[in-house]
């Protein structure tokens, strides 16, 4: 379970419109490492929404996958 400390954190840092890029996922459907995406938002038990560049959603978990912010 979240805190909502933690979640609020989460949503000030990955706003809808954040570009973000790929660096690990565990996932056996994950996007190729390297893939960019747009963040849609944050649920309500932290995981990261996002638009993948090439047409997956797959959420992003943060304490098992790993992104970056990218400026475009």
């Amino acid at each position: 379970m979240i805190k909502k400390e933690q979640l609020q954190t989460l949503r000030l840092r990955y706003p809808p419109g954040t570009r973000i890029e790929l660096v690990r996922m565990d996932d056996s459907a994950a996007p190729p490492v390297g893939t960019k995406g747009t963040v849609t938002g944050v649920d309500d038990i932290g995981d990261i929404l996002v638009d993948w560049d090439n047409g997956s959603s797959l959420n992003v978990i943060p304490e098992i996958d790993l992104i970056r912010k990218i400026l475009e």
